[in-house]
């Protein structure tokens, strides 16, 4: 339950308990000194008193050695067994938090924001890395060490242990009261500077639009209204969490005074001897220092069960799984009367779709914006999974194989070609790991890349900045023709490849992806009829349905849809100012 809580790994939890037990024991061990000094204050007392001989110091002075080593020891110990495991344990949380978040469906990041999920693996990982350095160890086992103290000095003399820590429980649930109105403050904190964050990664987003349309002013004011937002939210939660600690420890303070008020009492009394009522003073003094340590880091503790949620929330999201043995009876795609819905609503974005896209053969999908085009591709490649119906690859049932699996045998060209700051070469050779440079440049010639690469200043080996910013846009969708043909999956989907092309470049990259659709089942998803005319089969969507499909020339003599937008298009182009 413990280990859950505070979102640990088997390992990590493994050195949590080493780590709390170096703790426990270097903070008893912190009172070593205290015993030896008691002595020798007995010694003195006896000689004052008694007249006994003055205590040689050499004993004292090679226990004091002793006592220093034994700390330096115990410290080192504590050290190793907590900073040097917590780097590993925050490492392994981001890696572990990655590699979940690659196997999610992408409907789960449909619904997440980005600087969220940012957030998660970079801020509450760092937070927790530093709670679990420097306070958790030290919370638990300074927990144990004080719990041995107060049990022993309790037993010792009950009535100046109770005098010396009963605030301590007092301290405890004044923490325990005020921590439910301290953690709202602190979600609510939580919740402004996630707003502010999502304010200024879209101003960011958006700088040239919004100078283009001269809305700087509103953009730069709502941002400050985010920002003003978070600083109020910031200063509400240190203030509730400062004052909830900051009453706790003023309760341990009185612990020092009724120490003093009821040994005072006792010595005159003759209850306690002098030396006992010493040891007392030196012991609250003492167990008080880590538990003020403790407290002062209250606030954070409160802010790392909101992060340790978090990161237990995203582990908690079930990943799309699947068998790694997948023999498809050719590459035929078939959608069964498929329907789907993002995140379980009720707003169908497909209902009963059912076509199959034939291997060896082009079969475009086209319909209005909104019909369901892409959200065919996706489940077709298992980026989701339809909510119900079958979607079949060979006869095999998408949703039963691994995705990486499954995408072994599917290539994609979108119409948003995704490009790292790295090298033309690199860039490519991300179709197919592992491929040398002979197969790269293959790939590059047969998608008409080297025009422009011989234009760049390195060739192949320059930097085209990040998502390819050095680059036009047809050329970037070359790039990722590239890949495809390095892949040479025998499925291939294109989606709105050629949509925001000039007339050069699309007639470039149509010849790379004639070389690339050769003998594939391919799925095309385009606007222009003219690209479409030419496929061997054409699925029209309306609204989330199949309202016909057919070869392009039966669907013209139908003069359904289809036609009509064939029709529209030829009116539109011949448009002029």
């Amino acid at each position: 339950m413990l280990r859950k809580a505070l979102g640990l790994t088997d390992q990590g939890w493994r050195t949590f308990k080493r780590g709390v037990l170096f703790c426990a024991i270097a903070n008893l061990v912190l009172m070593v000194p205290m015993c030896v000094l008691l002595l020798l204050v007995r010694d003195l007392v006896a000689h004052l008193v008694s007249g006994t001989p003055l205590p040689a110091l050499a004993p004292y002075l090679v226990a004091a050695l002793l006592v220093l080593a034994l700390i330096a020891v115990t410290q080192l110990l504590e050290y190793k067994s907590t900073y040097g495991p917590v780097y590993e344990e925050s490492a392994r949380k981001r890696e572990g938090i990655a590699e979940h978040l690659r196997m999610l469906p992408l409907s789960f990041f449909g619904t997440r924001d980005l600087s969220d999920l940012t957030n998660a693996i970079m801020k509450d990982c760092a937070d927790q890395e530093r709670m679990f350095m420097h306070v958790v160890p030290q919370l638990f086992g300074t927990g144990i060490s004080s719990a041995i103290v107060v049990v022993g000095a309790i037993a010792f003399d009950w009535r100046l242990g109770l005098a010396a820590f009963w605030p301590l429980p007092v301290a405890v649930l004044i923490m325990v009261a005020a921590s439910g109105f301290a953690n709202r403050k602190v979600a609510a904190k939580e919740a402004r500077r996630l707003d502010m964050i999502d304010g200024i990664q879209e101003y960011l987003d958006w700088a040239q639009e919004v100078r283009a349309t001269n809305r700087s002013d509103a953009f730069l004011n709502r941002l400050r209204e985010k920002l003003g937002a978070f600083e109020q939210a910031q200063v509400a939660s240190e203030l509730a969490t400062g004052v909830t600690v900051s009453s706790g420890q003023a309760f341990l303070k009185l612990g020092v005074a009724t120490t003093i008020l009821v040994g005072s009492a006792l010595i005159v009394s003759g209850g306690v001897d002098f030396l006992t009522y010493f040891t007392f003073l030196l012991m609250v003094t003492r167990v008080y220092d880590p538990i003020n340590v403790v407290l002062e880091s209250g606030a954070e503790l409160m802010e790392m069960r909101h992060s340790i949620r978090r990161t237990n929330a995203l582990a908690a999201e079930q990943p799309m799984t699947g068998s790694a043995d997948f023999q498809p009876d050719g590459h035929d795609i078939a959608f069964q009367d498929v329907s789907f819905s993002y995140g379980g609503t009720d707003e169908a974005v497909l209902s009963h779709v059912t076509f199959t896209a034939r291997e060896g053969e082009v079969t475009a999908l086209v319909g209005p914006s909104g019909s369901g085009k892409s959200t065919c591709a996706k489940l077709a490649c298992r980026f989701w999974d339809a909510t119900s119906g079958r979607v079949t690859v060979g006869g095999v049932d998408v949703a039963t194989v691994d995705p990486e699996v499954l995408l072994a045998d599917f290539s994609e060209v979108f119409q948003d070609v995704v490009l790292f700051d790295e090298t033309v070469m690199d860039n490519m050779r991300i179709g197919r790991e592992g491929a040398t440079d002979a197969e790269v440049l293959a790939a590059a010639r047969a998608a008409n890349c080297d025009e422009f690469v011989s234009r760049l200043p390195q060739g192949y080996d320059t930097r085209i900045g990040e998502n390819g910013a050095r680059l036009s846009g047809g050329e970037r969708q070359r790039i990722s023709i590239a890949r495809a043909l390095l892949k040479d999956a025998p499925i291939v989907l294109l989606d709105e490849a050629t949509a925001s092309l000039d007339v050069e470049n699309e007639t470039e990259v149509q010849q790379a992806l004639s070389r690339l659709l050769a003998g594939k089942t391919v799925i095309v998803i385009a606007h222009r009829m003219r690209t479409v005319m030419g496929a061997d089969k054409v699925v029209v969507l309306d609204s989330g349905r199949v309202f016909e499909q057919g070869a392009p020339a039966e669907l013209m003599e139908r003069d359904g849809l289809f036609a009509r937008m064939v029709r529209l298009q030829r009116e539109s182009s011949q448009w002029a100012l």
